[in-house]
């Protein structure tokens, strides 16, 4: 949360120093994070590099009382995003639909951008557009459209197999707390996790801060080859900062590895929902397009367009928590932690394994919520054919995951289990 509150006033967009600012500030934290930059007019397949956009003040001021409205320095979200740089005057007629408001929460600004056709515009609470004097405005955009970069952010940790572990977010969002802080905040707690409590990588993990779609399409344009070719499970971060539910959108047919991973994720956890990929709306869209078609799931707690304050001003601090973000950092670490631990687990005896002996079993015949006493680890050993990955166990079970990975951890410890890695 402290590093949230440092972040949360920056301005970012697809380009312009607010976004390098924010790479920037995690680059101190995770120097393994290296800086890539695209041109402006550079192809990345279908699309093109935009211009660089910055701003510096903006705001629609009443001619005849001089009170300013949508000031740009007051919350970043009033100015529309990539609006063109103007110094005019407009009657309040001309100036209405180049306002935009939420009339269903009237006290609420909205979150609006126009990437991509040159144009500009100004966010206002419903309130206070309702209630501006008729009169003329002169409108200020203090910003640049030229030609710069868009940048992001990659890490490579190297493990022993070069089979990857993807996990992505976005960094292209002024002042939003949960769709867009949350995601880069939990993914460099994550790079920080593996970093640290894995010193010899099983396997190797790609990390991924890009501006949305864009600077996703120019990241998988620069390593297609090698994303199509080791990645075998991807996690986007969206929206991971709340306490509400916890939410994974699936790959288009449900069926990898990936969503094996999400579902094992959050086995015990409760409100949790699983959407189909037809809700899909974050940078999935683009790991998991036809021509890519990567295994990555959408991790989210509540996920894009299905919380009221989504793309609006009271997605802020207040919505995020620091048990919200910790939770989706349980949530993907107990997913490394699994992969690390023994993918796909075999037993090494023949029928099961005496487990009293190796004091892995309570000798006495205790019932307790209905089952005998060391029955979970004999329902993990019953799944551990070298064929069911850490992740189908714990999914047939019901177990959740990190009880898994600590009963398989053990039953190597023992030598009961070995990898049957493909």
């Amino acid at each position: 949360m402290d590093h949230a509150k440092l972040l949360f006033p920056i301005c970012r967009s697809l380009t312009g120093e607010g976004t390098r600012k924010t790479l920037n500030y995690f680059e101190k934290f995770n120097p393994e994070l290296n800086r890539l930059k695209f041109k402006s007019g550079e192809k990345v397949f279908d699309w093109e590099i935009p211009l660089e956009w910055n701003i510096n003040d903006a705001y629609i001021q009443n001619i005849n009382t001089g009170k300013k409205y949508a000031e740009f320095k007051k919350n970043n979200l009033h100015i529309v995003g990539y609006s063109i740089p103007l110094n005019d005057i407009f009657s309040l007629d001309e100036l209405q639909s180049k306002i935009y408001t939420i009339k269903d929460h009237p006290n609420w600004i909205p979150y609006v951008t126009s990437y991509y056709k040159k144009d500009w515009g100004f966010c206002l609470e419903e309130s206070v557009k309702s209630n501006l004097p008729k009169g003329k405005y002169k409108v200020y955009i203090d910003s640049t459209l030229k030609k710069g970069s868009l940048d992001l952010d990659y890490a490579l940790l190297k493990g022993h197999y070069k089979k990857e572990i993807l996990i992505s977010s976005y960094i292209c969002h002024p002042s939003m707390a949960n769709n867009e802080l949350s995601g880069p905040l939990v993914l460099n707690a994550v790079l920080d996790y593996i970093k640290n409590k894995y010193k010899n990588l099983r396997f190797s993990y790609r990390l991924v801060l890009a501006p949305e779609t864009v600077g996703t399409i120019a990241f998988i344009s620069k390593f297609e080859k090698d994303l199509k070719k080791n990645v075998i499970c991807g996690i986007n971060l969206s929206c991971v900062g709340d306490e509400r539910s916890f939410s994974f959108v699936k790959t288009p047919y449900g069926t990898t590895l990936a969503d094996d991973v999400m579902r094992a994720a959050l086995v015990g956890k409760e409100n949790k929902n699983e959407y189909s990929f037809m809700n899909r709306g974050s940078d999935e869209r683009q790991y998991c397009s036809p021509l890519i078609n990567l295994p990555v799931c959408t991790f989210s707690k509540s996920l894009f367009g299905k919380y009221p304050e989504y793309h609006t001003s009271k997605d802020n601090l207040e919505l995020i928590t620091e048990k919200g973000l910790k939770e989706s950092l349980d949530v993907v670490t107990s997913i490394i932690d699994g992969f690390e631990s023994c993918l796909y687990p075999i037993i090494n005896v023949k029928c099961e394994p005496q487990l009293g002996k190796r004091n892995l079993y309570q000798d006495l015949s205790i019932v307790k919520k209905g089952k005998h006493f060391g029955r979970s680890t004999l329902d993990v050993i019953a799944y551990c054919n070298g064929e069911n990955s850490i992740f189908d166990i714990s999914n047939l079970t019901q177990i959740p995951l990190k009880e898994v990975t600590s009963q398989i951890e053990v039953l190597k410890r023992n030598s009961l289990i070995s990898d049957n890695i493909k």
